[in-house]
């Protein structure tokens, strides 16, 4: 479970997609987190609580 997080920053998610890819980039933060599969190309939004859960660790922090 991660809440240190940011636009822009690739993730690694517990589950696979099924393209394969583990690593999503985040595309937008607010009540509901979006993120992209760097696998496939495919946008899906989740609640920020099941992100949270869902999501294991910062791969890539975007320098801003």
């Amino acid at each position: 479970m991660i809440k240190n997080f940011d636009l822009g920053d690739v993730v690694e998610m517990k589950k696979t997609h099924p393209c394969g890819s583990k690593n999503w980039e985040i595309i937008r933060i607010g009540a509901d987190i979006k993120i992209k599969c760097l696998g496939c190309g495919r946008i899906v939004m989740l609640p920020r609580n099941k992100f949270e859960k869902s999501a294991k660790k910062v791969v890539n922090k975007e320098s801003n």
